[in-house]
């Protein structure tokens, strides 16, 4: 094993369930590399019994940690922030090795962790409601915000370690605890960072069970954790066959639900743009984590009059494109994640191909140790074609064209995901018409940048099939707490709202 690894407390064998103690005897997970396919660990995971025993440690470690001040939780997640720092070259080539995307990119998404720890940090003092004016004379009504209870958080492979600590970081400092269910692709990722949290929890004599983990399949276990009456809250990340699945266990107890699904993005190409910046901006968030982000450029729509002009940028682009060894930093696109994956372009290439559309490039396995590398895809492509309204996880490019603002909206508009949008233009007009009511209906609409690439102060997330919720900045942290209307009467007397009188009290 690799002393990066070693590094991070893993092991040959791992225990893949934690909550206060390490343990796992379920069926043994053998972890495989995308890089070049060989073995990097195994992992025992947890039985559902296990699951079970984790789920109410955790929820007993609640009572202790909600009674600490926010601002002395937050001195916790300020430690928690300082060693991912100190260990992110560690991190970085973890999530390398075991989720595909290169070192630049993983560098970033252990950034995004530190970040967002910050960012509670500050959020812990000003945690607040607003203060009320009620209608009754000596009267004082205000709101209170309240810790939820226990937070079950379900993590996608492809960013195996930044959307836990999303959850993370803005539910711990508001209170609650948490219980992590990483993908069943990426479990060392997780035991990695719950190593790290354990440590930090202890030396500040905190309970480590706040920050519990169980691994396995979410066919086994899934169920278990999103039907859980004592589970406050699940936020999860995921497929939208997967998403409808948690919400209808969620809703059918009245549980809190964050959905974080598909996305279907588009850039829209205008002929008031800079082309390069598209062409860069486009390629970044296609190729990127090899097309593997939810937030992943997938449309292209571009303006009639520069269409056959940026079709050849972009062909010149890909064709530049350097594919291999994510750990090579001349390498710009790493792996797929595994080879179901590879499978599951080859068989969108098949579809795209018997519905019309024109492979302009790639599109092929490449002959690259492990089986998992491929070719980025360039397809023109139009409006119609089915499969343009799917989101296939994978480095696919559809080129649209418009001819007016009003059909490029339409067309960008004119898929069930709603996650992330972009336009290039140096047109005021076209811009804000992009951004108003009248133009995207995503949760993120940008103008001169790519699709992807979100920072931690904004909240994330989008509408549609994408699934309405939001992490990270903003006033995300609202949903990791409960909400309380507190009237109190210091008047010596008792007078009701609406004017109501007791006359015969």
């Amino acid at each position: 094993m690799d002393q990066q690894l070693l590094d991070l407390g893993l092991q040959t064998i791992n225990n893949g369930g934690f909550a206060g103690l390490w343990n796992g005897q379920g069926p043994e997970q053998v972890i495989l590399t995308p890089v070049d396919g060989t073995e990097l660990a195994r992992i025992k995971t947890c039985t559902k019994a296990e699951c079970k025993q984790i789920m109410a440690c955790c929820q007993q470690s609640f009572s202790s940690w909600r009674q600490i001040p926010a601002p002395k939780r937050a001195e916790v997640i300020k430690s928690l922030g300082e060693a991912l720092q100190d260990h992110q070259e560690n991190l970085a080539y973890l999530i390398t090795i075991e989720m595909g995307k290169t070192l630049q990119e993983a560098r970033g998404e252990v950034q995004e962790m530190i970040d967002i720890c910050d960012y509670a940090v500050g959020l812990s003092r000003q945690i607040s409601g607003p203060g009320l004016q009620s209608e009754r004379r000596m009267h004082r009504m205000f709101e209170q915000w309240h810790p939820l209870g226990m937070v079950v958080v379900i993590t996608a492979f492809n960013f195996p370690m930044a959307v836990w600590a999303w959850n993370a970081a803005l539910g711990l400092v508001c209170g609650n605890v948490i219980l992590w269910k990483p993908s069943y692709k990426t479990p060392l990722c997780a035991i990695a960072v719950t190593r790290i949290a354990a440590h930090i929890l202890q030396k500040h004599r905190v309970d480590p069970a706040i920050c519990s983990l169980v691994t396995g399949k979410g066919s086994e276990i899934g169920d278990i954790l999103t039907s859980g009456k004592k589970v406050a809250l699940v936020s999860y990340t995921g497929s939208v066959r997967g998403g409808r699945h948690v919400a209808r266990l969620v809703s059918e107890r009245f549980g809190k639900l964050i959905l974080e699904l598909g996305g279907n993005n588009a850039v829209i190409v205008s002929d008031k743009g800079d082309q390069t910046i598209a062409q860069r901006a486009i390629s970044f968030g296609a190729l990127g984590t090899a097309g593997q982000r939810c937030t992943s450029t997938r449309r292209a729509i571009i303006h009639s009059d520069i269409y056959e002009p940026f079709k050849e940028k972009l062909l010149e682009a890909y064709r530049a494109t350097r594919i291999g060894d994510p750990r090579d930093s001349k390498h710009f696109m790493g792996p797929l994640v595994d080879q179901a994956a590879v499978a599951v372009m080859m068989t969108a290439i098949k579809q795209i191909r018997k519905e019309g559309g024109t492979i302009l490039y790639g599109g092929e396995c490449l002959k690259l140790p492990g089986g998992c590398y491929v070719s980025p895809c360039l397809v023109e492509a139009h409006p119609d074609m089915p499969i343009i309204q799917e989101e296939t996880f994978a480095p696919i490019l559809y080129l649209l064209s418009y001819k007016t603002l009003e059909e490029a909206i339409a067309i960008h508009n004119n898929v069930p995901q709603g996650l992330s949008s972009s336009i290039i233009s140096d047109s005021l007009m076209e811009s804000e018409r992009f951004i108003s009511d009248l133009g995207s209906d995503c949760g993120i609409a940008n103008v001169n940048t790519s699709t992807n690439g979100a920072e931690i102060g904004g909240a994330f997330g989008g509408e549609k099939e994408t699934g309405g919720g939001r992490e990270s900045g903003s006033d995300a942290w609202k949903a990791y707490m409960r909400r309380q209307t507190n009237t109190i009467n210091y008047s010596g007397t008792l007078e009701l709202a609406q004017g109501l009188e007791l006359i015969h009290l």
